[in-house]
């Protein structure tokens, strides 16, 4: 039993692990471009496995960061390289360097962000490609930011875009709507990390169910013919 099962779910995770998919163009923008604001404190590097990158690559990536070890011996703060059992934490070391970068403000963290944001992630792309020039009528707040997709029409926020700012392995043109898409995708998929790999052991599960009643009802209609015999 445990080994059909076992069979069908590696059978249905093959050719997805490194296919370019929209979410993981989505991490390449969060890595280069989103996540030197925004944290996702509720993932795990490791859980990036599920999104199809490599062991090795997960490893490297969180080497990349430090988190806090302790104290030294004299009382101060010590930190050391992340590793996959790590959460992704803030880019910055503590909330008031965060304010300090961003007008009083702390970027917020997006582990949930797309289930947390009314209108999920498909608001989230159109607010990143709602950026404009500020109409010679309107005055705003000091920090702000020109935005169609806001209520007021202004974000603290400053577009984050410019084409070509990351370059895709696939070679998918780096556009302003690409990238917010992908973005979007990633925090879609961020928001619930291991859904494909529960709908791929749920689908496992369903046909090795499917099987087994067919077996039984085989081996049913066997036995009753014999009594019947």
């Amino acid at each position: 039993m445990k080994t059909i099962v076992s069979a069908l779910f590696l059978a249905a995770s093959l050719g997805a692990a490194h296919a370019d998919t929209a979410a993981q163009r989505g991490f390449i923008v969060y890595r280069q471009v989103c996540g030197t604001c925004h944290s996702l404190k509720q993932v795990r590097y490791a859980d990036l496995a599920d999104l199809g990158l490599p062991v090795g690559d997960i490893k490297a990536y969180a080497a990349q960061h430090q988190v806090p070890d302790g104290v030294d011996e004299d009382g101060d703060p010590k930190t050391r390289p992340a590793t996959p059992e790590d959460t992704i934490g803030s880019p910055y070391p503590n909330d008031t360097m965060a304010r300090l970068a961003n007008h009083g403000d702390i970027p917020p963290d997006f582990s949930r962000r797309a289930l947390t944001q009314r209108g999920g992630s498909a608001w989230i792309a159109h607010m990143l490609q709602s950026y404009a020039s500020v109409p010679p009528d309107l005055k705003l707040p000091a920090g702000s930011f020109y935005n169609t997709a806001m209520p007021h029409k202004h974000i603290g926020m400053p577009s984050p875009w410019h084409p070509g700012q990351v370059t895709y392995r696939d070679g998918t043109p780096a556009s302003v709507p690409r990238m917010a898409q992908d973005i979007a995708a990633f925090l879609d998929w961020i928001a619930r990390p291991h859904l494909e790999t529960r709908h791929r052991v749920g689908v496992a599960v369903l046909v090795y169910l499917a099987i087994m009643t067919g077996l039984m009802y085989a081996l049913k209609t066997r036995v009753w013919r014999r009594r019947k015999s």
